[in-house]
């Protein structure tokens, strides 16, 4: 599992269910799921249930951690500040210029 999915990486999946302490996605067509725990969805402020993304939504969040008592679990965060973090170097390598070996 931590070598399919690094700290860091960013990842999609899709929400199944919505727990009180988070929501748990599907990744891919991995076993693995993600968590997002409450306190990793906003940079600031506090996080409602009414603010979880709806069951079947598609969300993008960074691996931030491993659930070593269940090795099918990732912790992710989906806060803009790790998001934007993960996407800007992204950015800059997708725009770069092609250089042959």
């Amino acid at each position: 599992m931590k070598s399919q999915y690094k700290l860091g990486q960013f990842v999609q999946g899709k929400v199944e269910f919505h727990i009180p302490f988070g929501v748990s996605l599907k990744i891919d067509e991995s076993p693995v799921k993600g968590l997002i725990k409450i306190p990793d969805f906003l940079d600031e402020g506090e996080m409602s249930g009414s603010m979880y993304p709806e069951i079947g939504t598609t969300v993008g969040a960074v691996v931030v951690g491993y659930n070593d008592s269940n090795c099918h679990e990732i912790y992710l965060s989906a806060k803009p500040s790790i998001l934007h973090k993960a996407l800007v170097p992204l950015k800059i390598r997708q725009n770069a210029p092609c250089v042959p070996p």
